[in-house]
């Protein structure tokens, strides 16, 4: 038979505080900010990957125009697809370490806090 020390177990956050702070002003403010950028960024990323997508579809002359050589707007469009994915994911590390990891960490000792 083996004894659990209460160090290795973890503490439990009773239910009514996890309700507490998900009807708090804090909390509404997390959602908010985090979907203000999602959401948004989000449509716009779909919106230019579907461009490319029926670009290739729909634009093939466009497509196949050469820029220099070999090199195609369709090459550079894809290009840019890995760019702008780059560009999102920098942006959104940059938005949630800015404005949603302050109000999370917050939250999140509000309820280490009231642990039993």
């Amino acid at each position: 038979m083996t004894t659990h020390d209460p160090i290795d177990r973890p503490a439990v956050i009773p239910a009514e505080d996890f309700h507490r702070v998900q009807r708090s002003p804090e909390f509404a403010t997390l959602k908010k900010t985090f979907r203000s950028f999602a959401f948004p960024m989000t449509a716009v990323f779909l919106a230019w990957y579907f461009a490319y997508v029926l670009g290739s579809i729909f634009a093939k002359d466009l497509m196949m125009t050469s820029v220099a050589g070999n090199l195609t707007v369709g090459i550079l469009f894809g290009l840019a697809q890995f760019v702008s994915t780059f560009l999102i994911t920098w942006l959104y590390i940059r938005h949630m370490n800015r404005k949603v990891d302050p109000i999370a960490a917050g939250l999140r000792e509000d309820l280490e806090g009231t642990r039993r």
